[in-house]
């Protein structure tokens, strides 16, 4: 890869990370209707054990940086709940795709937190981006007591929410210096201490081929964190975000081959291109904003 642009490295990234993610979401139907807080243990776990080696092998520190700790523990209560919703919607809704769609909302709320909590500006297309994208997830969730799937399909809108608050915290120790690779283990390791207590009372017997699959599991959400985190150390978001929009095609891909032809119906169809068509008008947005800052 040393012949390629750092913008290719950073697409080649960003497409495996949409990849594992995909991967994940499949995984976590096919370990069956266990618990969703067992399922979260043994995502968790094994980002936790992948994190700690990271930090061991980098001769990294094992603490915040200062001042950090409470938006530590603020981004890992948000981005937890946000793994809930996401596990939640992944595993009772249909159509795996649904569910990656609506996780793939948090972009536009981190929009809306940095905005509230950051003081960074939304400009008048930015807000016209977020109306869009929500109206295309209403597509998708279809509000009406009708819908059988409303609750999974609510959940993972919340998850994308809590998403959103989590990568806005993200950012905003980002700002202040903090090491990614902390974050990642501070996150999961409160994610395996919130949820260890209910293994030790509820925990559900599995079988060997589930235990695979969670483990699994975990190996691909560890992989699609340290894709993306390397895509966004090769290239800025502005030119490279837009690709992790794959995983939806990945995911959609996946669900009709390995998880019984899952076929979304005409309203999700639609509902994902208006999503999408409203993350690649910001894209090229950002693209224009930055070029006109920097002539």
């Amino acid at each position: 890869m040393n012949k390629l642009s750092n913008k290719t490295k950073g697409i080649i990234c960003i497409l495996l990370s949409a990849l594992c993610f995909s991967g994940m979401s499949s995984f976590i139907n096919l370990s069956g209707d266990l618990p969703t807080p067992q399922k979260v243990f043994f995502r968790n776990l094994v980002a936790l054990f992948i994190a700690t080696i990271t930090l061991l092998k980098k001769h990294e520190k094992i603490r915040p940086q200062k001042g950090c700790l409470k938006y530590h523990l603020l981004r890992s209560s948000a981005g937890l709940l946000g793994v809930f919703g996401n596990f939640y919607a992944t595993t009772h809704m249909s159509h795996t795709a649904d569910a990656a769609m609506l996780n793939k909302m948090s972009p536009f709320f981190t929009l809306i937190f940095s905005a509230i909590f950051l003081r960074e500006k939304v400009k008048l297309r930015q807000a016209l981006a977020i109306i869009g994208a929500f109206l295309g997830a209403m597509l998708v969730i279809k509000p009406t007591f009708a819908n059988a799937e409303l609750m999974p399909s609510i959940a993972g809108f919340m998850g994308g929410v809590c998403a959103g608050a989590a990568y806005t915290c993200v950012r905003h120790m980002g700002n202040k210096g903090e090491n990614g690779h902390f974050t990642v283990f501070f996150f999961s390791a409160f994610s395996v201490a919130v949820t260890a207590p209910y293994l030790v009372f509820f925990y559900q017997p599995m079988t060997m081929r589930q235990f695979v699959f969670l483990i699994l599991v975990g190996v691909c959400a560890a992989g699609g964190q340290y894709g993306i985190t390397a895509a966004y150390t090769f290239a800025p978001s502005r030119e490279i975000s837009v690709y992790d929009y794959s995983n939806i095609i990945f995911t959609a891909i996946e669900g009709y081959l390995f998880l019984g032809h899952q076929i979304p119906d005409a309203l999700s169809v639609v509902g994902y291109v208006v999503i999408c068509t409203m993350a690649i008008w910001m894209f090229f947005y950002n693209k224009k904003e930055h070029k006109l800052k920097n002539a």
